[in-house]
């Protein structure tokens, strides 16, 4: 249920439930949510990783409460479309959630998705350095499951 098309996520999971998006970053995970009928993606919250069973433990728990039945995730590839270390470690977390749980997984590219966050951050709402870094990630999380929604509408 890992590396499944956003056909396929669709397909493998309830309708009218929301899918999760994450931005798995190195001392952080950002968290978003769709709507039930997975049209709008919001910012949920930010996860800050310790172990990663607890930090699984924290997202399944996120999911539960919010009927979440599958999950997007940024791959941070590269800009040849290469796959370095940061997108390989986004598929070890994938592959070590479904030891836990088996949970359908989409990714979705990511490439270039905090820059533009991080300018819609400073030119659209004018926020500071400090807000920006507690706002980042998640809503980084928001626009990857946005860019996957809006790709399965066409």
């Amino acid at each position: 249920m890992i590396d499944l098309t956003l056909e396929q996520l669709r397909e493998q999971t309830p309708p009218n439930t929301p899918w999760f998006g994450l931005d798995l970053g190195e001392k952080t995970i950002g968290v978003a949510t769709s709507d039930p009928g997975r049209v709008i993606a919001s910012p949920l919250q930010l996860i800050r990783k310790a172990k990663f069973t607890d930090d699984a433990n924290a997202l399944l728990k996120l999911m539960d409460a919010r009927q979440a039945s599958g999950l997007v995730i940024g791959l941070p590839l590269n800009m040849d479309g290469s796959e370095g270390p940061r997108a390989q470690s986004c598929r070890a977390f994938a592959r070590n959630l479904q030891r836990l749980r088996a949970v359908p997984v989409a990714f979705q590219d990511e490439r270039l998705s905090t820059s533009a966050v991080e300018r819609f951050l400073i030119e659209d709402l004018d926020l500071n350095r400090k807000r920006r870094a507690q706002v980042i990630d998640r809503t980084a999380a928001a626009w990857i499951l946005q860019g996957a929604l809006d790709r399965l509408r066409g």
